[in-house]
């Protein structure tokens, strides 16, 4: 049964027993705890917030997107990412236009500076999480890390809850 205490499903619960494994937010939310704090010296390095991070890390996989659909992206209120936004634009890090089909809307993009401060930054971020993955073997990390991308994909909004199926599925690991 210890094997199991890590696997999922419905093995981890004996019959008419307690779990035997932890919850997964009892287990994902020290490790996250623990990303943040390694991160923030990176981004205090940079100038950057955390939401100015996710700003400069979600603009690039479309690179124009409404204020609206940015903030539903990151999971931040659109009202509250405008300050943000403002002092990204102040520092030529994004740019931001109306929308020529709706110009209560604005459009948004990386600059050529704001790609080249995201890519330094992520560069650096993730040189601290090797180290932590470095840890784990090789087949235990490869698997943390396609689960874990799953798992997120899952948590992405319009993403199925779950339990739900409507023929979507989560993209394929990278």
């Amino acid at each position: 049964m210890a094997d199991n205490a890590v696997q999922g499903g419905t093995r981890d619960t004996p019959s008419g027993g307690r779990p035997t494994r932890p919850d997964l937010a009892e287990m994902v939310a020290p490790l996250l705890r623990t990303l943040m704090a390694a991160e923030q010296p990176v981004l205090d390095a940079h100038g950057l917030t955390m939401w100015a991070y996710a700003v400069l890390l979600h603009l690039d996989e479309t690179p124009i997107r409404t204020q609206a659909a940015l903030a539903e992206a990151i999971r931040a209120d659109k009202t509250r990412i405008i300050a943000v936004l403002d002092d990204l634009e102040n520092r030529a890090l994004i740019c931001r236009r109306p929308d020529p089909k709706d110009r209560r809307a604005r459009l948004l993009s990386l600059t050529e500076e704001g790609r080249r401060l995201r890519d330094t930054v992520q560069t650096a971020i993730q040189k601290g999480e090797e180290r932590l993955l470095a840890q784990l073997p090789d087949t235990d990390r490869d698997g943390f890390l396609r689960g874990l991308q799953a798992l997120s994909a899952l948590a992405e909004p319009g993403a199925d809850a779950p339990g739900e199926k409507t023929g979507r599925r989560p993209p394929p690991p990278r």
